[in-house]
């Protein structure tokens, strides 16, 4: 085990014993333990895309559980940091699903503190071992071959560049259906007798998956591109695989780098010219100033910028306005037609 994570396990294994030993676990308001003692069955999610899955599989029956989303102020999987309550609600939930990735180190140590002998875990990259791709670190051959010096990017960004699988799963409409099926099956052996109804609402709700998915393969058949470009993080691995698209990028996908380099600038300028795109893609809540460089140095100028939504980072207040998993892939499927006209 890495220093960096040993150092953290034995962190989060103090402040489980902490947060027991000084009864949080008694809180029952907003933003405080829930009473796992008020009969109903308690799920914890990571992140939006699974939360929003167990939204829609237990409709009919929402009142027999209390679903919490931990990351749910606006920050990312990849600079999340659990909070004492975080802890205790994971330690005492009945089904906690998570990520399974490298952003994931204080999970295994919190399970193994969890006060409920019967929690059941869930790990999204576990249930699609079979379709995990590996994280692809950006390559910028533009920078070897014009010999552009770049700032070398820190250990501490770069994950220490060990080869990691990609975890960015819930992008793939694909991925997305075989976890909803794992998550339906993980509510049926914790309330069998209402498993028929979490059936069907998973049949329901991985039918529209595939519809969706017919969409898209339908938008990038119809297109005259068949290429993105992110002035951006590139957490869309699994969703161009999906439909056999090309992507040049100016960060990885777990990358924490906000500034990029003159070469970077200069490659993602080269491309956009050079394969006459259209449009730069950027990310939700993504500052768009390196979009804009980019943009305002090639010839014409005149290339748009577009926001595809990677549902890496959720507010309660969208949550409050009803967004939704499927309506953000719908409306990716609208930016990925004009990316691709």
């Amino acid at each position: 085990m890495k220093p960096r994570e040993n150092m953290i396990n034995k962190f989060l294994a103090a402040v489980v014993t902490l947060v027991l030993c000084t009864g949080l676990l008694s809180g029952c308001a907003d933003g405080a333990m829930p009473d796992t003692e008020d009969g109903r069955l308690h799920i914890v999610c990571t992140t939006f895309p699974q939360y929003d899955w167990v939204s829609a599989l237990i409709q009919g029956n929402e009142a027999q559980f209390s679903l919490t989303l931990l990351m749910d102020k606006g920050g990312d999987l990849h600079n999340f940091q659990p909070s004492a309550l975080d802890i205790a609600r994971v330690s005492a939930c009945d089904l906690f699903i998570y990520v399974g990735g490298e952003s994931d180190v204080w999970v295994e140590d919190a399970l193994k503190e969890a006060v409920n002998p019967a929690l059941r875990a869930l790990n999204m990259m576990e249930a699609i071992s079979g379709r995990l791709v590996e994280e692809e670190h950006i390559e910028n051959d533009y920078i070897k071959e014009n010999l552009i010096e770049e700032e070398p990017v820190k250990e501490t960004d770069a994950h220490d560049h060990e080869q990691a699988y990609d975890e960015h799963v819930w992008l793939s409409l694909r991925n997305a259906e075989y976890i909803v099926e794992k998550i339906s099956a993980e509510l049926a052996a914790l309330d069998s007798p209402n498993a028929a109804l979490y059936q069907r609402n998973c049949a329901r709700y991985t039918a529209a998956l595939r519809a969706l998915d017919v969409q898209f393969e339908q938008a990038v058949r119809a297109g005259t591109k068949d290429t993105l470009l992110f002035a951006d993080r590139f957490p869309f691995r699994y969703f161009v695989e999906d439909y056999g698209l090309k992507y040049y990028a100016a960060f990885d996908g777990c990358s924490a780098e906000t500034e990029a380099g003159f070469g970077t600038v200069a490659y993602l300028i080269h491309k956009l010219e050079a394969l006459e795109l259209g449009a730069v893609v950027v990310l939700d809540g993504s500052d768009d100033r390196l979009a804009r460089v980019v943009i305002e140095n090639t010839r014409s100028g005149k290339q748009q910028i577009y926001v595809l939504n990677s549902m890496q980072s959720v507010t309660r207040r969208e949550l409050r306005a009803g967004f939704s998993y499927l309506n953000a892939m719908e409306e990716n499927l609208k930016v990925l037609r004009r990316l691709l006209a």
